[in-house]
């Protein structure tokens, strides 16, 4: 019978088998092998389910380049209450260049310095958020994806008259150009200067001055949520009416992509400083709050990243194919070791019987011991 060329192919194509299929007859089922598999399916299916979570989970992404954007207006989001009379304090910017930022943007309301007890539990907590963050950096990828929002509980409307009043909380914001820059709180209202700008201070009276404060949120650019600034949470105490605090901040321009949140914002380092100002000892300088801040030249893009599928399906064919190969050469070789065992040491059992292999000519052609076991 003649044989097609599609008969060769296939004959052909059947020698390529590398999977070739053993009769079932010549398969023998064990107790050993079958718990063996038992094992081999639970590692497996255990290590597919916690794959498919890692598979399931987001990680962030740092990169880091050149800002190029020079030309835009930098926003600074202000909220800082004073302990001090309204009146007899304030708030502006003067950059680098010696130009002086217009306050507009900041609102003066007469508060009580103290909080409720409401307030004072969101206080608290904030505190612990940045404690922790200091400690576990990683913490900020997980407010990145989660993108948590939320606000400080709102002052209820104080029932006492704006006399009994002796703080100030100055909050707004203000846009300045992308140069360094000094924002500062001290005493008395500001006014143009031809070399600058000056503060009404003479008309204060020293026995006035505290500059004990709270910093409930600072922060450059556009607020996003997700990210908790730097000094968010920030109380200082003063006991010395002539007191100098300073914060040197350096802003880092960040470009947040996440599946929740893409926006551009600035987030930023800070190093502090306090002193009192004693001329007498010669700690000389101006009392107040300042904040010195510098722009990186550095942008950081933060992407949030996911596993693809064709990754998720190569590492779980990898645990599948890995577990069932080694199972099966540990049952092998387990197997081969319990055989040597109980075939060459078990007592009694050992001898030398003598099994006579014998050619077509009558001659021995070999002799080997066997165990007893086997003879039988």
């Amino acid at each position: 019978m003649r044989e097609t060329p599609g008969f060769k192919a296939l004959t052909l194509v059947k020698e390529l088998d590398a999977f070739p299929k053993v009769p079932e007859s010549y398969v023998e089922a064990s107790a050993t092998g079958g718990t063996v598999s038992l094992i081999a399916f639970t590692l497996m299916a255990a290590l597919a389910f916690l794959e498919f979570f890692v598979y399931r989970n987001t990680w962030m992404r740092y990169e880091y380049e050149v800002d190029k954007d020079f030309s835009s207006k930098l926003k600074i989001n202000v909220d800082i209450t004073v302990a001090m009379r309204c009146q007899y304090i304030g708030a502006d910017v003067l950059d680098l260049a010696e130009t002086m930022v217009a306050s507009d943007g900041l609102k003066y309301e007469a508060v009580n310095f103290e909080l409720s007890p409401q307030q004072r539990l969101w206080h608290m907590t904030l505190q612990h958020i940045q404690d922790r963050l200091r400690v576990e950096h990683s913490l900020q990828d997980v407010l990145f994806k989660a993108a948590l929002k939320g606000s400080p509980p709102a002052q209820s409307p104080s029932e006492d008259s704006s006399s009994s009043l002796t703080a100030c909380r100055i909050h707004g914001h203000l846009y300045v150009n992308k140069v360094a820059g000094n924002f500062h709180i001290t005493v008395g209202k500001s006014i143009p200067h031809p070399r600058g700008h000056a503060h009404l201070a003479a008309l204060v009276s020293h026995d006035s001055y505290n500059f004990s404060h709270r910093i409930d949120h600072l922060s450059f650019g556009e607020a996003i949520p997700g990210i908790i600034s730097t000094l968010d949470g920030t109380e200082k105490i003063s006991t010395e009416s002539n007191h100098m605090f300073q914060y040197f901040i350096t802003i880092v321009p960040t470009k947040l992509n996440t599946y929740k949140v893409s926006a551009d914002t600035h987030q930023y380092s800070v190093t502090e400083r306090e002193r009192v100002i004693n001329h007498a000892a010669g700690s000389h300088g101006v009392s107040g709050i300042f904040m010195k801040y510098d722009i990186s030249s550095l942008m950081v893009k933060v992407t949030e990243q996911h596993m693809p599928l064709w990754q998720f399906l190569v590492r779980l064919c990898g645990i599948i194919g890995g577990i069932f190969s080694t199972t099966g050469m540990l049952h092998g070789m387990v197997g081969f070791l319990v055989d040597v065992v109980c075939c060459r040491f078990q007592i009694g059992i050992y001898s030398h019987p003598e099994v006579r292999l014998t050619g077509k000519a009558g001659r021995r052609v070999f002799c080997v011991p066997v165990c007893e076991a086997d003879v039988r």
